[in-house]
Formats: structure tokens, C-alpha cells, sequence
């Protein structure tokens, strides 16, 4: 199973059509699972923010599950290397989980509990677009994985 656990609600119409276009996709090769957890709204101590948010995203991830964060301080990875990351993964463990934080990014403790971190890009994006981008290239993974033709 793969499960993206991300904090907050996509609002956009537009963004939510791509976004189960590709869930729907991926579940041809993968049961996938998208999980929201509620964002805090933001106050002066952002760290407390950070920190529950962290809990209710903890919250959602089990103990056997692999966990990638998706991180502007994570290794860089190309499509390649992101599906040869899944297959391997899938090899010793059923469960993958990645996780995009909210607009402050991500508490300790999650850090902690993860077993890597990625960034897609040395660009910043909005948490709704990362959802919308690590479901493509979770997609794309599958066909490269499957030595199936998708557009370059």
C-alpha cells in the first residue's frame, strides 16, 4: 500500500480533478490512500503550530510503515532513481507512506519518525501542488517500473 498523508485540504476544483485523475491511475498498479490531516491555523509561535501538526500527522502513520518526507531538505532524486527507491522499498516492506507538511513545513517529530527525505525540486511549491507532483512521478515510477511508454 502506498499512502500520501499531507496536511490540509486541497480547495482548487482544478487541482482536486488532476490530483484523483492520478490517484486513480496509480491504483491501476497500487492501492493508494490519501490521507488529510487538519492544518492549524497559524499563530506567533510557529513552533507549536509545527508541533501539532506533527502529532496528527504522526497519528496517521504506523509503526511498519516506510517514510519519506517530502522535504525542501531532502536528497535530491530524478524519476529513475524514485522508482528504483519504490521497488526496492516494496521488496522489504508493504507499506509506504509520504508525507507533505503544511505551509511551515514539518514539526521534529516527525523528522524524526521518518526514514528519509526527498525534495522534488530546489523550488519552493505550495503543499497542494506537491500533492499533485509526487502523485505523478509516483505514477510515472509505475510505468517506468513496468517498462511502459509515458511521455519524457
Amino acid at each position: 500500500m502506498i499512502k500520501l498523508v499531507c496536511v490540509g485540504k486541497v480547495k482548487d476544483k482544478n487541482l482536486l480533478a488532476l490530483i484523483d485523475d492520478y490517484k486513480k491511475k496509480i491504483n491501476s498498479y497500487h492501492k493508494l490512500d490519501i490521507i488529510e490531516v487538519k492544518d492549524e491555523p497559524i499563530k506567533d509561535n510557529e513552533k507549536a503550530v509545527l508541533d501539532i501538526e506533527a502529532q496528527r500527522l504522526l497519528d496517521r502513520i504506523k509503526d511498519d510503515e516506510y517514510v519519506i518526507l517530502l522535504d525542501l531538505h531532502g536528497k535530491s532524486v530524478d524519476s529513475p532513481s524514485l522508482a528504483a527507491k519504490i521497488d526496492s522499498i516494496f521488496i522489504r516492506n508493504s507499506r509506504l507512506t509520504f508525507v507533505i507538511g503544511g505551509s511551515l513545513g514539518l514539526g521534529e517529530a516527525v523528522r524524526k519518525r521518518a526514514d528519509e527525505a526527498i525534495k522534488l525540486s530546489d523550488l519552493t511549491f505550495l503543499h497542494q501542488m506537491t500533492r499533485l507532483i509526487i502523485l505523478e512521478q509516483i505514477y510515472r515510477s509505475f510505468k517506468i517500473l513496468n517498462n511502459e511508454n509515458y511521455h519524457k
